[in-house]
């Protein structure tokens, strides 16, 4: 083990300008060891191939309506906002990684844990083709090293923040809840639906939601990070009625405090299913 975890600092070290390497792990608070290690190693070299297989379960979708110019400073290099029958839409998601494998390797006390995050719609135009996907303007994680890696390599916007779950599930109703905590105080988002999964119908909200399969993140004003996800079309849960407990300002900014007092235009709860992320390349 000591020799290959020499290795994967000797490689990442040999990518990484050492100054950038250490400036990262102290903004996480994190002393390199060796699963951080492994998790770079793995990133920086089957990056451009299927680098990452999971599953994503019981997501809470909550999709607000809101002017195009509040994600313009987000908006990633050569791509636009993609819009729903005229609607733009932001959606904070709460969902349950589990069974998670990089390169098929599950790295130990990394493979099951609650994702938070909010999200828009984009659109980019490659030839004569457009491939719609989403960017993420914040996504909240409870492990340091996933954190890092995904932040220092890819440019996201993770964030490391103690989460839980609970869900209660019967024959007849589900209640899903996700909870996040940031200064001693926790936020949460909950749903109450019915057991039975439906169909999503073709051209539908549900449908414009969820079968985005593009990843962009800005890296800088002239370059975006694309990657690729794939998984089948998902079942929904009919909604009966659901609690948003947010602190929108203080976790995603004062440009973001009009949701604490916004009705959303729609909330879901997708089943899920395996999912496989690849890396497509920068687009400049």
């Amino acid at each position: 083990m000591t020799t290959v975890c020499q290795q994967a600092k000797k490689n990442i070290k040999y990518f990484l300008p050492r100054f950038f390497y250490k400036r990262h792990l102290k903004q996480e608070g994190l002393q390199m060891n060796f699963l951080t290690d492994i998790l770079l190693y793995v990133y920086r070299y089957y990056m451009k191939k299927t680098f990452l297989t999971a599953e994503w379960r019981k997501l809470i979708i909550i999709n607000y309506e809101v002017d195009q110019s509040i994600l313009k400073p987000y908006l990633p290099y050569k791509t636009e906002i993609d819009t729903w029958n005229g609607k733009c839409y932001i959606s904070l998601i709460g969902f349950q990684f589990s069974n998670t494998k990089l390169k098929g390797l599950r790295i130990p006390f990394h493979s099951d844990f609650e994702e938070i995050n909010i999200r828009f719609y984009v659109k980019f135009k490659k030839g004569n083709e457009w491939k719609r996907g989403v960017t993420f303007i914040k996504e909240i994680v409870p492990k340091h090293a996933i954190t890092f890696v995904a932040n220092t390599i890819y440019s996201e916007k993770y964030k490391t923040y103690p989460t839980r779950h609970q869900w209660n599930i019967n024959n007849d109703f589900l209640e899903i809840a996700y909870s996040w905590k940031h200064n001693d105080a926790w936020d949460s988002i909950k749903v109450k639906t019915r057991a039975t999964p439906v169909e999503i119908l073709s051209g539908s909200e549900e449908e414009f939601i969820t079968q985005h399969f593009w990843g962009y993140t800005k890296v800088n004003d002239n370059k975006t990070s694309e990657y690729q996800v794939e998984h089948p079309v998902w079942k929904m849960y009919p909604v009966l009625n659901h609690e948003i407990q947010v602190r929108f300002e203080k976790i995603y900014g004062e440009e973001f405090s009009f949701l604490q007092d916004s009705k959303p235009v729609s909330v879901m709860l997708a089943e899920g299913s395996s999912i496989a992320v690849r890396a497509a390349g920068n687009i400049l």
